[in-house]
């Protein structure tokens, strides 16, 4: 027999015999026994009544549903925009990033029910804070390539990394749509709204980070979880937010190395980090620039865990120093003992670059709160200036050399270095010396140099002559160096001359290097890489590299806006092109 349920008095009742219900069940007994004893004449009027009344609660419903305008049934789907009343775009603006982004974030309170079901209806559609699109004829070229860049990545390679323009057929390397993450915010800024909306589609449905694949950590974090956080804060859409911080927390396990110094490579599945197969050390520039994107997931999410675990690395670096180049840093650092690996190359070029670059935007991203990054940065750029600028002959281009093994010095200059000239205008918009501003445009003007060849495209690598009274040019271009990569460095530091200074000569220097990339790297599907920049006609690497959407076009574009399309004192690119917020104190609350 089964136990019953005994209730003292002034017990609460349990959750499954509520008061409340408990009461409304005795009404409902008393009033049935009522109606049982009552006369056959007054049931039946009763039950008549009660079908009256049905009856008329019907027609009415009915009535009121078929009066409705024509236009209030029409299918959703078959429905005609033509008519629709235009709504005013808007420009983003992040209006403040205090400590946690609590402003950009959705607060945990009860809402109204008005309130609830405004809510509702931005995530049914979300309101994008969109772009004007094109103000100028440069800037509709510039979006036309994108377009046709699209059209073709789309066409032969959607879903996947990398387009193959010339084979019509693509690459795998990290296997998640690299192409699609990496251009999400180029979209966006050059209004191509149908096509962000295809992008987020494939993303919402297709996109799967649960893959037992090893992945680069720099690389997956400034182009995958950059890319995302990027699209979240131009969009507020939070489906971005939570794939970055999918693939951010898989991208955690690098981290779990012996050393403060995180491992260069992880697979997405087991979490699992791993040195790569030639040694035990990892790049400067790979454990070094990768703290903007993991801050920035950290103050979206409310998660100061992957502040604290990128933070570390940059902490680690300034505590035990470039003491022997006085700021200038090694190019290894091992996994093992978190130390420097002695006699490598000095270089603001691969490997090494964007650390510099970082120190930088570090510091603006903590609305310049911590005064180490800013003293490393300045230190690293006086001895930069001591150590590493020559001249050529015979017209003296100002460039940025090498030390080999430390010691030897080398005029060879990697494209990658015209990121430099940026930097350094961008510090001097943020009070650093006025003479770091004549640096970078006389670099500027050196990375224009590199674009004087026969197709106007710049080679990956150049060195310079620094004999007087030789017939040697400038700048040499060795055979194994030729190829162009369409890389961004340039049309960056160009942006941010144009922003900082005003003067149009950048914008022209943009605009003939990009008429070069339409004259000899277009393709019927796409833009390719090309062998050799001196030889006419040219042949193809038949790569579109996922960088040529996400920062060339994407610089060329601001370069030629009319006005400000991104707010220097509101956003901070990443080292992939990337605008993530500023944020206001240091302090993670």
């Amino acid at each position: 027999m089964p136990q019953l349920l005994h209730i003292q008095h002034g017990e609460d009742l349990p959750y499954f015999v509520h008061p409340t219900k408990q009461a409304f069940s005795n009404a409902y007994k008393r009033s049935w026994r009522k109606f049982r004893f009552m006369q056959r004449k007054t049931k039946t009027f009763l039950l008549f009544l009660g079908i009256l009344i049905t009856c008329c609660f019907l027609y009415t419903r009915i009535t009121s549903s078929s009066e409705q305008h024509p236009t209030q049934i029409i299918n959703k789907e078959n429905r005609d925009h033509s008519n629709d009343p235009v709504v005013p775009q808007q420009k983003p603006q992040i209006e403040d990033f205090d400590t946690n982004v609590e402003d950009s974030l959705e607060k945990k309170r009860v809402k109204p029910v008005d309130e609830q079901a405004e809510q509702v209806k931005q995530v049914a559609e979300p309101n994008y804070p969109k772009f004007s699109g094109p103000t100028n004829d440069r800037m509709r070229a510039v979006q036309m390539a994108m377009k046709h860049a699209w059209s073709g990545y789309k066409q032969f390679a959607w879903g996947h990394d990398h387009l193959r323009p010339i084979a019509k057929s693509f690459t795998e390397w990290m296997n998640c749509g690299l192409t699609i993450i990496d251009s999400l915010d180029t979209l966006l800024i050059m209004g191509m709204d149908e096509e962000f909306a295809e992008a987020k589609t494939w993303i919402e449905t297709k996109l799967n980070f649960d893959q037992d694949r090893y992945v680069s950590l720099f690389e997956t974090t400034i182009r995958v979880v950059g890319g995302l956080l990027s699209a979240f804060h131009l969009t507020g859409d939070r489906l971005f937010l939570q794939k970055a911080e999918d693939i951010g927390s898989r991208l955690t396990g690098a981290f779990d190395s012996p050393s403060p110094i995180p491992f260069s490579d992880v697979n997405m599945k087991t979490r699992k980090g791993k040195s790569p197969s030639w040694g035990s050390d990892s790049s400067l520039s790979e454990v070094s620039s990768i703290q903007l994107e993991f801050r920035d997931l950290a103050r979206a999410t409310n998660n100061d865990s992957y502040e604290k675990a990128a933070f570390r690395i940059s902490e680690h670096i300034h505590n035990i120093g470039c003491n022997a180049h006085e700021g200038l840093c090694d190019m290894f650092l091992s996994t093992v003992d978190g130390k420097f690996k002695s006699d490598t190359a000095i270089t603001f070029g691969a490997r090494a670059d964007s650390y510099y670059e970082y120190l930088l935007k570090q510091w603006l991203q903590t609305g310049k709160k911590i005064d180490w990054l800013l003293e490393d940065y300045k230190k690293s750029m006086t001895s930069m200036i001591k150590l590493l600028l020559r001249q050529s002959e015979p017209n003296k281009l100002t460039f940025v050399g090498e030390l080999l093994n430390g010691r030897n010095f080398s005029p060879k200059m990697d494209h990658l270095v015209c990121f430099l000239p940026g930097t350094l205008a961008l510090g001097v918009q943020n009070g650093l010396p006025p003479e770091h501003l004549e640096i970078a445009k006389n670099l500027s003007k050196t990375c224009r140099e590199m674009y004087s060849t026969l197709t106007g495209l710049a080679p990956e690598i150049v060195h310079f002559n620094m004999i007087p009274g030789t017939k040697e040019p400038d700048v040499i271009i060795k055979p194994l160096d030729a190829h162009c990569l369409l890389r961004p460095e340039a049309f960056e530091a160009w942006f941010y001359l144009h922003a900082v200074t005003g003067d149009t000569i950048y914008q022209e220097w943009g605009w003939e290097a990009f008429q070069a990339i339409e004259k000899f790297a277009k393709v019927q599907y796409g833009y390719s890489s090309v062998n050799n920049v001196k030889k006419i006609p040219v042949q193809y690497k038949d790569m579109m590299e996922s960088f040529f959407l996400a920062e060339s076009l994407k610089y060329l574009y601001l370069l030629f806006a009319d006005e400000p399309l991104i707010k220097l004192n509101e956003y901070v690119f990443n080292t992939e092109g990337h605008p993530l917020p500023i944020y206001k104190s240091f302090e993670f609350d």
